[in-house]
């Protein structure tokens, strides 16, 4: 079994900014993949505290994740998944999530530390281990030395062109989440 767990903030109001493109990539993969009719509809999971879509990739069980912890408590939610289903966090994991250190639109698979991104160092903490398998959407627009606060910067909502953009990065993901699904 592998867990892909998209990192966002649960709620109307987070949903189309930058800090949410983990959400954006597993609703599009839910989609992309479940077009075959391979994986559910995402439900709400009491005990994990997360919306999950379940399916296959080849002879794999997948589930798709969102944790509905807000970002800076999302290692609460991987943690009881990984312990739920006896998974190694370095194998099993993959962590899709937003970084404002990526020009808009790149994705990076590499990563050494939390780079600042609470929700990533929420499961570094949970886990017990920062070696973990990544996808890094980039979601910066300027040089971040221009942006003030950051904080509110990766609570914008994105503009319509800039969603589009991002979006169209999730299908360069797919290919990446089939290879660690295998």
């Amino acid at each position: 079994m592998k867990l892909i767990v998209g990192l966002g903030n649960p709620g109307e109001e987070y949903k189309n900014t930058r800090h949410n493109a983990g959400f954006m990539a597993v609703d599009y993969l839910q989609k992309k993949l479940g077009e075959a009719g391979d994986f559910s509809d995402f439900k709400f999971d009491k005990k994990a505290n997360a919306e999950i879509s379940q399916g296959l990739m080849g002879e794999e069980k997948v589930l798709l994740i969102k944790p509905q912890t807000f970002m800076n408590s999302s290692g609460q939610a991987v943690q009881q998944l990984v312990n739920f289903f006896k998974l190694d966090p370095e194998q099993d994991l993959l962590v899709i999530y937003d970084d404002l250190d990526l020009p808009l639109g790149e994705i990076r698979t590499s990563g050494t530390s939390a780079g600042g991104h609470n929700g990533v160092q929420s499961i570094f903490d949970s886990l017990g281990i920062e070696n973990i398998q990544r996808v890094r959407i980039g979601i910066q627009e300027k040089p971040r030395q221009e942006i003030e606060d950051q904080a509110y910067y990766v609570l914008q909502n994105l503009r319509e062109e800039k969603r589009k953009k991002i979006n169209d990065t999730f299908e360069d993901v797919v290919p990446l989440v089939k290879y660690f699904a295998k």
